[in-house]
């Protein structure tokens, strides 16, 4: 496991984004300051309405504040503010286990990986509910069937990171879709990530979660769609092409069973209609085929200045 010295020769901080966690924030700073003792703990407040900001610097913690709201707005400050070999991030509502952290990290050390999940194991139904886990399964389903099957829990909010995922990652998103994308961009670079089991509790009473089930779980399966557009264009463009033709084959081919029978068209409107779906199908593909060759470009230009920053420093072999 780490060492003080371990940590001391690389420089690490725990990153913590918060809205109204005023009664659990004491308790994350507290719990990460016991397990990484040498660590720096940013907690970023994004408009809270509660003494989060107090209670968070009463603990020991360095806390800034992000004006825009939503969770990716946050992410995207804390990414670019805050110099480190290594970046621990966990949410503020105390549901994560702090004592994890240390082997995730030794993890990230030893094995010299970009990113290390947080898988969450639990068995109270009240910290992870049913529709929920399933949500999570069968968006991370469809990110693994496009992307690749590396990892179990797309969603969790509790990762390492090193200096140059950080630094080569965009930040687009607004919300709670942000970790979808942490999930794509090291699935797309082909970065070296792992994964880790890490326990999961409910949140304490008085404190209220603020994923919106329904439409947060919406906002990330338009992600997904987006991110399959523009890093999968051909797989995108390539469904809606046989979309395209399956239904032009519909709708054209009773037409032209009765013009080969009869001589005549006698639905006009349907042979029109059909002509414009195999027209629309092969404009698809065709965009599709583009597309393709623009995104390698650009996947090729991410990769070379993902490349151009200092791999994270590994422990030396004892």
């Amino acid at each position: 496991m780490l060492s003080n010295a371990h940590l001391s020769s690389s420089r690490t901080v725990v990153l913590v984004p918060c809205y109204n966690e005023e009664v659990t924030i004491q308790k994350v700073v507290q719990d990460f300051r016991a397990a990484l003792p040498s660590a720096d703990i940013y907690v970023y407040d994004n408009n809270s309405t509660d003494r989060t900001k107090e209670v968070a610097k009463a603990a020991g913690a360095i806390v800034r504040t992000e004006r825009m709201k939503g969770k990716g707005h946050v992410i995207r400050r804390m990414f670019a503010d805050i110099e480190a070999d290594y970046y621990i991030l966990v949410d503020g509502d105390a549901t994560y286990e702090a004592a994890a952290a240390p082997g995730m990290l030794h993890a990230a050390m030893s094995e010299g990986l970009d990113m290390v999940n947080g898988a969450r194991i639990t068995d109270r139904e009240a910290a992870y509910r049913r529709g929920h886990v399933l949500g999570n399964k069968v968006l991370t389903g469809l990110v693994t069937l496009v992307f690749g099957r590396r990892l179990s829990d797309m969603l969790s909010g509790y990762r390492v990171f090193s200096r140059r995922f950080v630094k080569s990652f965009p930040a687009l998103s607004a919300g709670f879709e942000t970790e979808t994308e942490f999930t794509v961009h090291a699935l797309e670079l082909g970065m070296p990530i792992g994964e880790i089991p890490t326990a999961y509790i409910e949140r304490p009473p008085g404190s209220a979660s603020k994923l919106r089930t329904y439409s947060d779980g919406l906002l990330i399966l338009r992600t997904i769609i987006n991110l399959v557009k523009q890093e999968r264009p051909l797989m995108f463009f390539a469904a809606l092409s046989l979309f395209f033709t399956l239904v032009g084959l519909i709708l054209g081919i009773p037409v032209v069973v009765t013009y080969l029978n009869t001589g005549l068209v006698p639905r006009l409107p349907t042979a029109l209609l059909a002509t414009g779906s195999m027209i629309l199908a092969a404009l698809s593909l065709v965009c599709g085929l583009i597309l393709d060759s623009i995104t390698l470009g650009r996947r090729e230009l991410k990769r070379m200045h993902y490349l151009s920053l200092a791999a994270p420093p590994l422990l030396e072999e004892q």
